[in-house]
């Protein structure tokens, strides 16, 4: 049953009942806010014209009519114009039984839709960091969240792997490599490739500091390094097909597909289709020599193309360097394109973070502009803000990133040895622990990262993340490992605890019905706002609840037969639901600890 729905129809027919038709007159009815007793809240103010009584009275005569007339209204107290109205536990007990019996709860019924969600989209000139953590794991929940709300969902990752960022490290590697391989020094070839971009980086700075030294301007020092020059000779020649060029940079992004696919399987993300900016870039070229026959863009003398967006508060944005080679937006058109055509979105949502914004800003009114708005208005930006380390903002070129190998190998021990410290080891296997340490890891590294809003600046601190109490991955965890016990102990004790059984419900136990009943609520919200922080904070709250219980109440030792079932079965689904709401933020949680 949608509660929602019902306590919308029981008030329609108890108002019209006392004040006559409503017609499409809508009511105003809200969730009772918690400090207030009751469950749903009816504002008054607007029937005050056909009641003509005072609020008070109205809301009175509403609630009083309601008590009598509606046998799933127990109770009703009113505040000024508000009608706060109570549910009967007869009511929460049969919305129980519902959750119990529904094997998809909090799984929606398939929409027809069919969504993309991009996200990692890393360089192949370095290793995957800390930011791009963030961005996995945001777009790995989100796709999950959409799945959850009955979306068919394309989990993307585009990989750019050509222009000038892939030239510097392939042309560092040429110059100061000594031929070196993954194979040969045993780094993972992701890590390998970024120590020669920061290699570039260091030599260019030196020719940049060389040249005006020699009385060059900063602007013309960085224009004529020669390392510089070499890497732009370098991409042309790429676009060119030049055999040499071109076999070095397979082997290259070789090495660095290989290091990537081990870091997503840590982490535990995975995608449906890889695209590849080296198959795209071209297909934007054509959209762009489309726009320049439209006269949506313009050739400048330098033979660079552009487009003017003044006139919609933007400004004039390149699309083709004057030598002929692309630049992000037009790899960005083909790739938009292709993906529209080939798989029939409904919806495109890009995971990428807040610098950003303009560009697909930009993205959006090119693609509007060349004629494709039917599907260029579903295409979403989902910005989200950087991570930073108490030590202050990262670096790739610097070397100053936090890898996302050594990050989730160091969570994983710091998981260890404060489960080992706390005694939530005690009693496993080596193999038990290893999982276990494992789970609890990345389960804080994720839950730490997601419970943020996506749109905020986040300060990131490893040990924190790893806290046993608070709100934290560890204690959700903890939580779902302590109720799996308690099942199993009822289980090796003979309990029967199937199905519902009929008992009184104490006012916590209510309460927990009543959470668990928002919960396919949550889900929809967190997908309508493509924020798993609203997954989080519920599961974190549910978590919290179902402590404070256990902590008050006996569940094993309750004498009462019928009693002791309910509470079993009510744990049960607390888990259940837990265990979804955490997999929806791509966290494993144990059976033990």
């Amino acid at each position: 049953m949608n509660i929602e729905t019902f306590i919308s129809d029981a008030v329609r027919r108890s108002v019209e009942a006392l004040y006559g038709e409503l017609g499409d007159e809508q009511l105003q009815i809200q969730k009772t806010r918690k400090e207030f007793e009751g469950d749903y809240t009816l504002v008054t103010f607007p029937l005050l014209r056909r009641s003509r009584k005072s609020p008070e009275a109205t809301a009175t005569e509403i609630g009083e009519y309601m008590t009598a007339n509606i046998a799933e209204i127990s109770a009703f107290n009113v505040i000024k114009g508000f009608l706060n109205l109570s549910l009967d536990s007869r009511f929460w007990a049969a919305r129980f039984a519902e959750i119990v019996a529904d094997e998809a709860f909090g799984q929606a019924p398939a929409t027809g839709r069919t969504v993309m969600v991009e996200y990692s989209s890393p360089n192949t000139n370095k290793p995957l960091h800390l930011g791009h953590i963030r961005n996995n794991l945001l777009g790995y929940s989100v796709a999950q969240i959409l799945k959850a709300n009955g979306h068919t969902v394309l989990k993307a990752n585009l990989v750019n792997d050509r222009g000038i960022h892939i030239c510097k490290s392939m042309l560092a590697w040429k110059l100061y490599g000594n031929g070196e391989t993954p194979a040969s020094t045993g780094m993972k070839g992701d890590h390998l490739v970024g120590k020669y971009y920061v290699e570039f980086d260091k030599h260019y700075k030196a020719q940049i500091k060389e040249l005006m030294a020699q009385g060059q301007s900063e602007e013309d020092a960085k224009k004529n390094a020669p390392i510089m020059r070499e890497a732009q000779e370098m991409l042309r020649k790429w676009e060119a097909k030049d055999p040499e060029v071109y076999s070095l940079w397979e082997t290259m992004n070789g090495w660095v597909y290989e290091g990537f696919d081990v870091t997503y399987k840590a982490l535990g993300v995975d995608f449906d289709k890889v695209y590849y900016e080296s198959q795209t870039y071209l297909l934007g070229k054509a959209l762009v020599d489309e726009g320049l026959e439209k006269g949506v863009f313009y050739r400048r003398p330098d033979n660079s193309v552009w487009i003017d967006l003044t006139a919609d508060g933007l400004d004039e944005k390149l699309l083709l360097r004057g030598d002929g080679t692309s630049v992000y937006m037009t790899q960005d058109l083909g790739t938009a394109f292709r993906r529209f055509e080939d798989n029939k979105l409904d919806d495109m949502i890009y995971v990428v973070g807040n610098e950003q914004n303009y560009h697909f800003q930009v993205l959006k009114l090119v693609l509007k502009k060349l004629g494709y708005a039917d599907w260029s208005d579903h295409i979403t930006h989902l910005s989200y803000g950087m991570v930073e380390l108490p030590e202050g903002k990262m670096k790739s070129r610097e070397g100053t990133v936090v890898d996302a190998d050594d990050l989730i190998e160091g969570m994983v021990s710091t998981a260890r040895e404060m489960s080992a410290e706390l005694g939530k080891l005690d009693g496993c296997t080596e193999e038990e622990a290893n999982a276990v340490s494992t789970m609890v890891g990345l389960g804080a590294l994720k839950y730490f990262i997601l419970k943020v809003d996506p749109k905020k600046t986040m300060l990131f601190d490893p040990r924190e993340s790893i806290d046993f109490n608070g709100n934290t991955g560890p204690f959700i965890q903890y939580t779902h490992a302590r109720i799996r016990s308690i099942l199993r102990k009822a289980a090796e004790a003979g309990i029967d605890f199937g199905g519902v059984a009929a008992a009184d419900y104490l006012p916590e136990e209510i309460d927990l019905v009543k959470t668990l009943t928002e919960y396919p609520s949550v889900v929809a919200a967190a997908g309508e706002n493509f924020a798993p922080s609203i997954i989080g904070a519920y599961v974190y709250e549910l978590a919290k609840q179902f402590n404070g219980y256990y902590h008050d109440h006996s569940i094993l030792k309750e004498e009462n037969a019928d009693v002791r079932r309910m509470r079993l079965q009510l744990v049960r689904q607390v888990a259940r639901v837990i265990r979804s709401g955490m997999k929806l933020l791509g966290i494993d949680v144990p059976e033990r600890m």
